[in-house]
This record gives structure tokens, C-alpha cells and sequence, in this order.
């Protein structure tokens, strides 16, 4: 297996997590401000991105997601990082915080909380968008220059899509289009509700945000983890979307960096004294 990443920063550190079709630049608005503080790794998931389908195929279900990652962890010399992840992404991170994997967790619009009805119209709309990801590139490249048809490709993404620039919205598009462990990783989803019961630790923070403009998972589910998750801190982002780091990048950067601080510090990973990576992008290949 082989999982592309991108690292930098020194500090506890920080793992980033994309969601379906998408890529580790989706965390580009916020990385700088993250590696400020943490040695961050922002990974490209098994057949997304850079990272291919694995040799073995792509996990059935969520459990073997949550397994295939952490190889990746363990070579990269992290007992217990911080994580955070939005939609596939989110719940990957709080299934690493329920297994003991993760100092805390910071989930936006994670999946797992959504009804069998709910899950089947994201779906719809993801699959919508991934269909018209195969508009021929120069075309594309053509019609994500208006700031119009940019706000249509991506209104169901980000509340505020123009503020994407060409090339990242292409670039987001056609990693859509060559993510070929979608179809995979929706079937594995067909069954999946995250099991509030096995996040029970008082010592791992956790940080839920939900964007009031998501139109792939409603705000309205975040009550469905007020409910399940009492003891974690459930934050609504004003004017922001499904992936809200375009949207607010100072407010995800933050409620991140809250969730970590909280961490008490009796139970923060002692590493060596960290050395400043200015920028590595590489694969880790097990």
C-alpha cells in the first residue's frame, strides 16, 4: 500500500484527513496556519489523490479504512497524534479516537450520523458532481474561469465556492474524476452509523463543526451528536460548507488548535525535540 502525503511543521503532531473524491489540498487554507504550532501530515487516503488503490483493493468497510491508515502512522513515528478530517474524513477521525489511536479529534460534517435516506442523497449529489467531472479538461479548464459556473460545480461543496481560484477548482475536479476508490468507499458506507458508545474517553477531546450551509450532511445532524456525544463540543460555522476550510479558514484553524490544546498534558505524547521540516511531499509505501 502506498499512501501519498504531504508534511511539514514541527510540534505535536497533527494528521489531516480528506473526505471522498477529494484530495490532501483540501487543507491548503489552513496548513500554514496549523504548522505554526504542530508538525502536520496532510495524507492522500488509498485511492484518492496520489495514493493508488491498494494491491489488495480498496477496504470494504469503515473498520478496514480506520486499519489501513494506521500503517501509515506507525511508519511515520506517530504514537497517538491529533487528528482531524471532514465527511469520510471525520468520521475516520473519530473511529481513530474511539480505537486509542488519537489524542483528539476534530471532526467537520463527519459521516456516521446521517439516515439511510440522508446518506443515499449525498451519494446522489457527490456521484452528480463526479459525473461532471468528465467534461473534457480544456473545457473545463475553460468553464471553472467563470466565477458563476465555479459557484455552480461547487455550491454543494463550500458556501462560498468563488473563492476558489481556477486551478485548485480544477484541480479538485479532476481529482474527483481519478479518485477511483469512490465507488468502493460509497458502497462501504451503505451500512455504516458511527457507534457513539466507543468514544467514551474523558481524556481525548473531541471537536465536532458543522457547516449551517452543508447540502451534503444538514446542520440539523449535528443534533444526532449533541445526542450521542455529550461530552463533546459541538460547534455550528457560520457561512460555511460541507468542507469548510475555503469557507472560514481562520475558524477551522482555530477550532482545530483548541481541540489539541485541550489535551491534558499528562497525557500528551512525549516526542524528541522536534526539528523543522520547512516542506516534505512523499509516499509511504508498506
Amino acid at each position: 500500500m502506498s499512501i501519498h502525503f504531504r508534511r511539514a511543521g514541527s510540534g505535536e503532531p497533527l494528521v489531516l484527513i480528506h473526505g471522498i473524491g477529494h484530495r490532501h489540498q483540501a487543507w491548503e487554507p489552513v496548513f500554514d496556519r496549523l504548522t505554526a504550532h504542530h508538525e502536520v501530515i496532510a495524507l492522500d487516503l488509498p485511492g484518492f489523490g496520489n495514493s493508488p488503490v491498494p494491491g489488495t483493493g480498496m477496504p470494504a468497510d469503515m473498520a478496514a479504512t480506520v486499519a489501513g491508515v494506521l500503517p501509515a502512522l506507525t511508519e511515520w513515528g506517530l504514537e497517538r497524534p491529533h487528528v482531524a478530517g471532514y465527511s469520510l474524513g471525520g468520521a475516520i477521525a473519530l473511529e481513530l479516537a474511539a480505537t486509542g489511536a488519537a489524542a483528539s479529534a476534530t471532526a467537520f460534517s463527519p459521516a456516521g450520523f446521517f439516515t439511510p435516506a440522508e446518506r443515499r442523497r449525498a451519494l446522489a449529489i457527490l456521484r452528480m458532481l463526479r459525473a461532471n467531472s468528465y467534461l473534457p479538461t480544456p473545457i473545463m479548464r475553460v468553464a471553472l474561469r467563470s466565477a458563476y459556473l465555479r459557484a455552480l460545480c461547487f455550491a454543494p461543496l463550500m458556501a462560498r465556492p468563488t473563492l476558489l481560484d481556477v486551478e485548485r477548482a480544477l484541480g479538485d475536479a479532476l481529482a474527483l474524476r481519478r479518485g477511483l476508490g469512490f465507488n468502493a468507499v460509497a458502497r462501504a458506507a451503505r451500512d455504516y452509523r458511527f457507534d457513539c458508545l466507543r468514544l467514551s474517553d474523558p481524556t481525548v477531546p473531541v471537536t465536532i463543526g458543522w457547516g449551517d450551509r452543508d447540502r451534503i450532511f444538514g446542520v440539523h445532524q449535528a443534533e444526532r451528536v449533541r445526542a450521542g456525544l455529550p461530552a463533546a463540543r459541538v460547534v455550528t460555522l457560520p457561512s460555511c460548507g460541507h468542507v469548510p476550510m475555503s469557507d472560514d479558514p481562520d475558524l477551522v484553524a482555530g477550532l482545530i488548535l483548541e481541540t489539541t490544546g485541550a489535551v491534558p498534558r499528562t497525557e500528551r505524547t512525549i516526542r524528541p525535540a522536534p526539528t523543522s521540516i520547512a516542506s516534505q511531499e512523499d509516499h509511504f509505501t508498506l
